[in-house]
């Protein structure tokens, strides 16, 4: 499940994942909020979190992670990632040099720092 996040500037879009991730979630949560945020910006930040009791992601669902972040490619400002999933992390520290904003990954218990991070001016 994806859960759009409350409380973060107009410019940053949060979501924390808890349990499965699916296309479903993607399609219904994820990419709506993203086309609306962008909708009169040309750039956007991001946070996005696993939670402690994420199970896993379908293969359906990486396939719309990565669908919605190449079309919008040039337009990620800020990326933090806040897990404590290894694989998460690695991956995200591997591929990271190909998106043109700037990333960061972050721990659980550094969430806290991580929305500051991806907020501050």
């Amino acid at each position: 499940m994806i859960e759009q996040l409350k409380g973060f500037p107009d410019n940053v879009i949060a979501f924390a994942c808890r349990g499965q991730v699916t296309r479903r979630d993607y399609e219904s949560v994820l990419v709506p909020a993203v086309e609306a945020a962008l909708k009169g910006r040309d750039k956007v930040r991001l946070y996005y979190e696993t939670g402690p009791d994420f199970t896993g992601i379908e293969a359906g669902a990486v396939l719309e992670d990565i669908k919605v972040g190449i079309e919008h490619l040039g337009r990620w400002e800020r990326l933090a990632l806040v897990s404590d999933v290894e694989w998460i992390r690695t991956t995200v520290r591997a591929f990271g040099f190909l998106l043109p904003g700037h990333l960061k990954v972050f721990g659980l218990a550094e969430a806290a720092a991580a929305r500051a991070w991806v907020a501050e001016a």
